[in-house]
């Protein structure tokens, strides 16, 4: 019941956030979290390390990967940045490349390896200050 409160709060203050005006510093980031199918956590890491040199090889940025430790059962989670249609045709152009499938065979492909997945696209950095200030109309 914890980890449910915990997740609407978060997205209350995400969704908030995220409708507040913009700032110079914005970025829009997509926060995934993953729970890994039984005995395809090594399958999964190759499936997405794979995706990380293609979009490295098309001169895409990648995203911040975080393990789980304790709490929710959520496996690993990570902050992309969202990229732009140009730079998704690129990463994918650049998979094609290296022989890995693209479009909904690879996301058939992935979905082999995850039990549960979760997307949330958020704003930001921002600190507390900051994100008060927007919400005061300052």
């Amino acid at each position: 019941m914890k980890s449910v409160l915990r997740f609407l709060i978060m997205s209350v203050v995400l969704l908030a956030a995220w409708s507040l005006p913009a700032s110079a510093q914005d970025q829009s980031s997509i926060i995934s979290t993953y729970r890994i199918a039984p005995g395809h956590h090594v399958a999964f890491l190759q499936w997405m390390a794979d995706q990380e040199a293609a979009s490295r090889d098309a001169g895409v940025p990648v995203g911040q990967w975080y393990v789980h430790q304790n709490g929710d059962s959520w496996d690993f989670l990570v902050i992309s940045p969202d990229l732009t249609d140009e730079q998704d045709a690129a990463a994918d152009a650049a998979a094609a490349a290296r022989g890995l499938k693209v479009g909904l065979p690879a996301g058939i492909e992935l979905r082999q390896h995850v039990a549960e997945h979760h997307d949330t696209y958020a704003a930001g950095p921002r600190t507390a200050s900051e994100l008060l200030a927007a919400a005061r109309g300052n």
